[in-house]
């Protein structure tokens, strides 16, 4: 197949949404494709001349692939676009589903322009249930969920490491991603000073993510970490590598992100591979993989005293730690590799419509 590819930015980002594009991406061309990525701005550029963009999307591909990031963009351009077969859409998240959103001015604009943005592509791609649901509501169109893998194809960790991790002191927790709104840093960080009051017991916390991309949600964090006097318990390390990621993740007993909406929750899947028990966000697809209470705690973003307990059960009973640790580890092996995932892509684009 011929396929164009199609990303806000560089292709090269740091997120999930970029990581399943380039696996995407990386699967296509193993499987003989010819893919051409073609970057647009996210939003329309004050005095850009749109014909330059039209004519980079204008070509007589078998299938062009949109990340439905760039909507705001290619919402205007779509309608005039001859050359490509079909037009996709791959939906990581939508801005319209955002509940902290759905009532506001800002919401009802974005939900009108996703919904018109899909009303011009042929069919979708959604990365869980939750968005695919959402994706559906806003106008049919023939969908598939194709859920991201993790880090690994195989378990990081045994499960013989799980077990003897669980018993460690400091009890060890992890905040990964962007520091950014929607990840409700803030949430944990009163959930973990109410924890601390609460509960005499040792334990640290390391945030790893960019804290450059949302200057003001950064600022506001690191205030609540002075505001709550945990400055000895809670390091920023900005963003790391990968190999230093996954040693950070082999010595950590619990992740947190309790974020305001998550499409999927690339970054709960990605610890459970290493038998790190995920403290996941209720509002989005981490409750398709994220069990509450069997392998993990699924909990509402705004719900601070429920993540205070869950820590507090973790720190003061090491041998549920241990359970729900090895079940976490169960499930990421259980869960569908970027092999299948990314063929399954493959497949429904091939498909005749």
């Amino acid at each position: 197949m011929d396929i164009g590819f199609v990303v806000a930015g560089s292709i090269e980002q740091t997120s999930g949404g970029y990581r399943y594009d380039r696996k995407l991406v990386s699967h296509l061309e193993r499987r003989g494709d010819d893919v051409t990525v073609i970057s647009v701005p996210r939003e329309p550029q004050v005095g850009a001349e749109p014909m330059a963009i039209r004519e980079r999307l204008d070509r007589p591909f078998d299938v062009l692939v949109q990340d439905e990031l760039c909507y705001p963009t290619l919402v205007e351009h779509n309608p005039y676009l001859d050359a490509p077969q079909e037009l996709v859409a791959l939906v990581h998240l939508l801005e319209s589903g955002r509940p902290d959103r759905v009532a506001a001015s800002d919401g009802a604009r974005s939900r009108e322009q996703e919904r018109r943005y899909l009303e011009t592509v042929d069919a979708a791609i959604a990365t869980s249930e939750y968005t695919a649901s959402r994706t559906t509501d806003l106008t049919a169109l023939p969908t598939i969920v194709a859920p991201p893998a993790g880090r690994r194809e195989e378990a990081a960790v045994s499960p013989t490491a799980v077990d003897q991790r669980a018993s460690a002191i400091p009890l060890r927790l992890a905040f990964v991603g962007n520091v950014v709104e929607r990840k409700n840093l803030p949430a944990l960080l009163e959930a973990v000073a109410r924890f601390d009051r609460d509960c005499v017991c040792e334990w640290e916390l390391i945030v790893v993510g960019n804290t450059d991309t949302d200057p003001a949600a950064a600022r506001i964090a690191r205030a609540r970490v002075s505001e709550y006097d945990l400055d000895d318990r809670v390091s920023f390390v900005g963003t790391v590598d990968d190999d230093t990621l996954e040693s950070i993740l082999e010595r950590t007993h619990v992740l947190a992100v309790p974020s305001t909406y998550e499409g999927f929750g690339m970054v709960y899947l990605e610890a459970m591979e290493y038998g790190v028990v995920p403290i996941a966000s209720a509002v989005g697809g981490a409750s398709e993989f994220v069990d509450d209470g069997h392998n993990g705690y699924v909990v509402d973003p705004d719900d601070v005293d429920r993540i205070a307990l869950a820590l507090e059960t973790l720190v003061t009973d090491r041998d549920r730690l241990a359970s729900l640790a090895r079940r976490a580890l169960e499930t990421a092996d259980a869960h569908p590799t970027w092999a299948e995932t990314t063929e399954t892509v493959r497949a429904f684009l091939e498909t005749d419509r």
